[in-house]
């Protein structure tokens, strides 16, 4: 499923070892990008990066902020170069206010807001001018769910620094994505960091929703018109996924 090409693009996946961060390192891969992977499992990250021929990979942890912020200078350095950085980590979590722990909201929101906010902290200075900054928060963002109080307040949270950033590089000619796509068929809300998730109905197909999502940061408008767009892209107008 490849469309528009991003042939020679220098791109930093962070979260390549998840389902939707590995079908994009796969998709913009396929589409000529070199493209630098960094995640939490070391041999997942080895085995993905060997099916693509060999890629540059790091090992990083959402907690360490440090480290977090490190990846764009390390991934410009090994792909002489940066054009875009997009992060997909994240992490979801389920329960009324009142039943989830500080600790709980904590890792909810070191994962889902200040490990993306620290990669593409640093990357402001590392990406070259005309290339991306992109970050995936979801739906839930604009439609959040009972018993999601600390999961939708992390992503908004997430989506309301992606808005400001945009602003403040946009004399840097640098373009800021927030893609919000639908609940997908990815398994990530059977792996929550507490409680159980709401009846939810068939998740999309995340495939088709990563090449949109590949289509958008190549600058194509995706063909797939089967999928509203959501989010916020470097001119300011909604393009959802």
């Amino acid at each position: 499923m490849t469309g528009r090409s991003m042939e020679g693009v220098r791109i930093l996946v962070v979260g390549a070892t998840g389902v939707l961060g590995g079908l994009a390192v796969e998709e913009l891969s396929a589409r000529g990008a070199h493209v630098a992977l960094a995640g939490r499992d070391s041999r997942r990250l080895d085995d993905r990066a060997g099916r693509l021929g060999g890629r540059p990979t790091r090992r990083v942890d959402a907690y360490d902020t440090d480290g977090c912020a490190a990846l764009a200078p390390w991934a410009r350095e090994r792909l002489g170069g940066l054009d875009g950085v997009l992060v997909t980590v994240g992490v979801a979590g389920f329960g009324s206010a009142r039943e989830v722990s500080d600790a709980a909201a904590e890792h909810i929101f070191q994962v889902n807001v200040l490990c993306p906010a620290a990669v593409l902290r640093s990357a402001v200075s590392c990406v070259a001018e005309g290339g991306f900054l992109a970050a995936v928060t979801g739906a839930i963002v604009d439609a959040p769910m009972r018993g999601t109080a600390d999961y939708a307040a992390a992503k908004a949270a997430l989506g309301c620094w992606l808005e400001v950033l945009r602003r403040e590089v946009r004399g840097q000619r640098l373009r800021v994505y927030d893609f919000r796509p639908p609940h997908l068929d990815t398994g990530f809300t059977e792996r929550p960091a507490i409680g159980r998730p709401p009846a939810l109905p068939p998740g999309a197909d995340p495939a088709v929703v990563v090449g949109a999502l590949v289509d958008r940061l190549s600058g194509a408008e995706s063909s797939r018109e089967a999928l509203p767009r959501h989010g916020r892209g470097g001119d300011g107008r909604a393009n959802r996924i």
